[in-house]
């Protein structure tokens, strides 16, 4: 080897050396980011935020997502919330590389099943750093009458510190005789820093707001605080995206990572989003609910695009139309956290709507998502009109579900609004109570005309606008008024007193449909005129 190569290689090993000891464990172990909801209840709004922002920012930079569930408070568990969380995940597209379905290295990924890792290093870190955890066995009464004196005060509550002082005498004495105890760790006194990526520099001195906090219960569990801090340590969780309302908590946090001895991961808060009032969301809400908006017949990626255009952080470079939804890789590439703005942001319940119909109008011109809709159109429509089956024939066929969706694409909002009243007909024959109504022997004669008018023209000419002149035509001929005329085909072909045009509706439900509504109508108005 020349003496030219050996020195580019040892200046090479050299700064590959230099840069392993001096850069930070992110750049090495790459994007880690977790959602880590507790199980208490429904995904809403602010959690698909969290939840989604993290994904993308992982898709992002080709790291990982993982969804972690931090149950350590076992009084406020909902039974299978966790399985209802991941399906509600899954809906809008948001998969976990790491979960407590999926599994992965880090596991087990709920804080309940990982109570093993917890107590060894408290353990540990209690024996080698005394003076900065003590055992606290203040019972609940006494710290109950804090709360409420403190409050009486009009003071924030907050916990003495009273078992910080005691000596190492009165504890051990005090542990030999089974007394009950938690372990609390010693904030400290001096005001603390960290860089938000989102907020900017942050100081905060939570001594003078807090006291020092639990961080194992007597019952044997941490803490929130001081398991997401060993969670997010061991599973080498690189960056952590959650709601601002955490961002007070973030410099205990802090001073967990810097007693353990361990290198904090990059913290970047979000913006509060606020319903359309201002006021903020919660989870007593029933209509921010996940579940709720799929529910309503909301796409999942209307959903998504729904929160991202409330939320920001997307880059400025990046224009983003009001008539265009994207798609989650789309988003992804899109996404800058830097871009994220700290002041809160507000829903808009029409921009849904809006995007549901880019959704609707992206879908039918997909061959695969066509399948899809017409498999849930036929779902939709069964289950609305099932009643109705035996004695009536539905309209389901694939061809007919597809030109239903094209015409009504800019009528509806929703898949739903296919079954409400008003579009009822396209799926069902108006009922024999509304047809009697019409009961008399000119309506009879007019609708024989009209239906024998109808089966002369050919295919192709049964379209809207063709339709109008022939029923124009029909009218002048026979001295019809054209209004009774539009009236009365009205409640024979579909039940309705309004609605679309005439035309328009017997178009959309095809010549054969029209005809045989029209021959339904007329059967039974004969044999009701018969029985007077």
């Amino acid at each position: 080897m020349s003496y030219c190569k050996k020195i580019f290689y040892l200046s090479l090993y050299k700064y590959t050396v230099k840069r392993f000891f001096s850069s930070s464990a992110t750049e090495f172990r790459g994007v880690r980011v977790r959602f880590a909801p507790s199980p208490t209840g429904h995904l809403h709004l602010g959690g698909l935020r969290t939840a989604l922002y993290n994904y993308l920012f992982a898709k992002l930079h080709g790291g990982k997502f993982i969804l972690r569930i931090e149950d350590t408070d076992q009084t406020r568990l909902v039974p299978d919330a966790v399985e209802k969380l991941e399906n509600d995940l899954k809906w809008v597209g948001i998969i976990p590389d790491e979960s407590p379905l999926k599994g992965g290295p880090y596991g087990p990924y709920k804080q309940s099943e990982r109570l093993s890792l917890y107590r060894p290093r408290l353990d540990d870190w209690m024996m080698t750093k005394k003076n900065e955890s003590y055992h606290c066995f203040c019972s609940d009464r006494r710290l109950d009458l804090l709360r409420r004196e403190a409050l009486r005060s009009r003071q924030i509550p907050r916990y003495d510190n009273r078992c910080r002082h005691l000596s190492e005498s009165e504890v051990k004495e005090k542990l030999e005789e089974g007394k009950p105890s938690c372990i609390r760790f010693k904030l400290s006194s001096d005001e603390q820093t960290f860089d938000d990526a989102v907020y900017g520099r942050i100081s905060y001195n939570i001594a003078l707001n807090e006291g020092d906090p639990v961080i194992m219960k007597t019952d044997g569990f941490p803490t929130y605080h001081f398991a997401n801090v060993v969670d997010d340590h061991l599973m080498n969780i690189s960056h952590v995206l959650r709601g601002v309302e955490w961002q007070i908590s973030t410099t205990k946090h802090i001073m967990l990572y810097r007693a353990f001895g361990w290198k904090p991961p990059i913290y970047a808060h979000l913006p509060l989003i606020l319903n359309p009032d201002g006021s903020k969301l919660s989870k007593r809400q029933g209509d921010i609910r996940v579940e709720n908006f799929r529910n309503e017949g909301i796409f999942p990626e209307a959903l998504l695009n729904y929160v991202v255009d409330a939320g920001g952080g997307f880059s400025k470079d990046t224009e983003r139309k009001s008539s265009k939804i994207y798609s989650t890789p789309e988003l992804a590439q899109q996404f800058d956290l830097k871009a994220i703005k700290p002041s809160s942001c507000h829903l808009s319940p029409d921009r849904l709507t809006e995007f549901n119909s880019y959704a609707l109008e992206r879908k039918l011109q997909d061959e695969k998502e066509i399948l899809k809709l017409t498999e849930n159109v036929k779902t939709l429509v069964t289950r609305t009109f099932q009643s109705r089956m035996e004695s009536e024939n539905l309209q389901l066929q694939d061809k007919y579900i597809v030109s239903v969706l094209n015409w009504s694409k800019n009528r509806i909002t929703t898949l739903n609004d296919l079954v409400k009243d008003e579009l009822a007909f396209l799926w069902t024959v108006p009922s024999h109570q509304v047809l009697q109504n019409l009961a008399e022997d000119s309506n009879i004669n007019v609708l024989q005309d009209i239906k024998v008018q109808l089966s002369t023209q050919q295919g192709t000419e049964f379209t809207k606008d063709h339709l109008k002149i022939i029923l124009k035509d029909f009218s002048i001929k026979t001295q019809f008024p054209f209004n009774r005329l539009m009236k009365l085909l009205r409640h024979a072909v579909s039940g309705l007193k309004e609605g679309p045009g005439v035309a328009e509706m017997m178009e959309i439900l095809g010549q054969t449909s029209t005809l045989s509504r029209l021959d339904r109508a007329i059967t039974f108005l004969k044999t009701v005129k018969t029985k007077q």
